[in-house]
């Protein structure tokens, strides 16, 4: 990518007239408040939404998650205030279904039998892959970002990939799974490999090429559709946006908008570098699969591979490079200040990963440490929860009693 300084700067202006729309899909685990166990309540917990947010809600492959989506959106203020009151509104709903909503992205104790809503859909895919459909419930963070030319998406695409290793491992947020640590901080990342089409996504040179590798995956069997394209950067199948897919859901709404703010900076800086003429970095990809491995293997405890040079590094030298790439788009939206700020609380606190280790350390059962995750789901955006997330109609918040609590 172009260095930092003035030509980035001129090169980031001259892509001014795409609005860079965000937009963010977060899935949630439902828990047992007295066990930890999923619960599979999925589709009464989006019967009992309020009809104003009923939309803004996703049925998922497995009863025992719930997925919200944002609205489209601009500044990240407003992302955040979106993302915070449809928490609320999932977290109310998941309480009348005997449930605690937790952002969480591995299964953290148990599911004892994984069930598939009764979906056409989803009993294929169960049918089809097996013992891999059969796998406990995974969370992602998936982040739209408004690109509307499809031959400048795949050619972003292309440019995201020797990035998205450091966007996954700041979101890595399973590293417990059935009970244990995996010693992986997202282990998520590394069960989720064994879908044929998920994974980091192949070099296109053109929309053709795209479309025609899409179309073959579904000929082979490897994809029931094209919408099964579940790399981690991809060209939407129902939006003019490119959709990173590669995060964990991440453990409060300021983590996630930092990873969108990532994201659409990344999109905004490979736009210019694109329109400007510039080679795209090249990867192996073995190379790339490795780094993403290293990435959901550390987190951002150790060490991730740079792939621009093929060093290794201490994870958080490439984050404030990444950062330092990227300025110029944040400042261009205005997101420059905040993202710095939100980096810091993310050096403090560290990743989901690293906090669920700790409090698991610190408390000693995994029940506890699910308490103080699913509180952490629900603290609120810059100390705000909108109460209007989708609608001018708002949402009831339960300021006046306490969620249930885990064990």
């Amino acid at each position: 990518m172009i260095e930092s300084g003035p030509a980035r700067a001129a090169a980031i202006a001259a892509s001014d007239e795409f609005p860079y729309t965000v937009g963010v899909e977060e899935e949630f685990l439902l828990l047992d408040p007295a066990t930890g166990v999923n619960l599979a309540v999925g589709e009464q917990v989006l019967a009992d939404l309020p009809a104003e947010v009923r939309a803004f809600s996703r049925l998922e492959f497995r009863q025992s998650m719930v997925e919200m989506a944002s609205p489209v959106c601009v500044g990240l203020d407003q992302l955040g205030r979106h993302l915070a009151g449809l928490r609320w509104a999932a977290a109310v709903a998941a309480e009348r279904a005997g449930a605690r909503l937790t952002a969480i992205a591995a299964t953290p104790v148990a599911e004892p039998r994984p069930v598939a809503p009764a979906n056409p859909y989803f009993q294929a895919l169960t049918r089809e892959y097996g013992a891999i459909a059969g796998d406990t419930a995974f969370c992602g963070c998936h982040v739209h970002v408004g690109v509307p030319d499809r031959q400048l998406a795949v050619e972003v695409c292309t440019r995201l990939r020797v990035w998205l290793p450091v966007v996954q491992a700041l979101t890595a947020n399973s590293p417990i799974l059935n009970g244990a640590d995996t010693g992986h901080a997202s282990w998520r990342a590394v069960a989720l490999e064994r879908w044929p089409t998920l994974g980091p996504t192949p070099e296109f040179e053109s929309v053709a090429e795209y479309d025609d590798t899409v179309a073959t995956l579904v000929t082979a069997g490897a994809a029931l559709d094209s919408t099964m394209a579940f790399w981690y950067a991809r060209l939407s199948p129902k939006y003019p946006t490119i959709e990173v897919r590669v995060g964990d859901t991440c453990p409060t709404v300021a983590d996630t908008v930092l990873a969108a703010a990532l994201v659409r900076g990344l999109v905004a800086t490979a736009v210019a570098e694109a329109r400007a003429g510039l080679p795209a970095p090249r990867v192996r990809d073995c190379v790339l699969s490795a780094a993403h491995w290293k990435a959901a293997h550390d987190g951002l405890e150790g060490t991730l591979l740079d792939l621009r040079t093929g060093q290794s590094r201490p994870a958080w030298d490439l984050v404030c490079e990444t950062f330092d790439t990227i300025r110029p788009a944040l400042a261009r939206h205005g997101d420059a200040d905040l993202v710095d700020v939100l980096l810091s609380e993310l050096r403090r606190h560290g990743t989901g990963a690293r906090r669920q280790r700790a409090l698991v350390r610190s408390s000693g059962t995994v029940a506890r440490m699910l308490d103080q995750l699913a509180d952490l789901t629900l603290r609120p955006w810059r100390g705000t929860v909108d109460q209007t997330p989708v609608t001018q109609v708002a949402i009831e918040m339960p300021t006046s009693r306490p969620l249930r609590r885990f064990g």
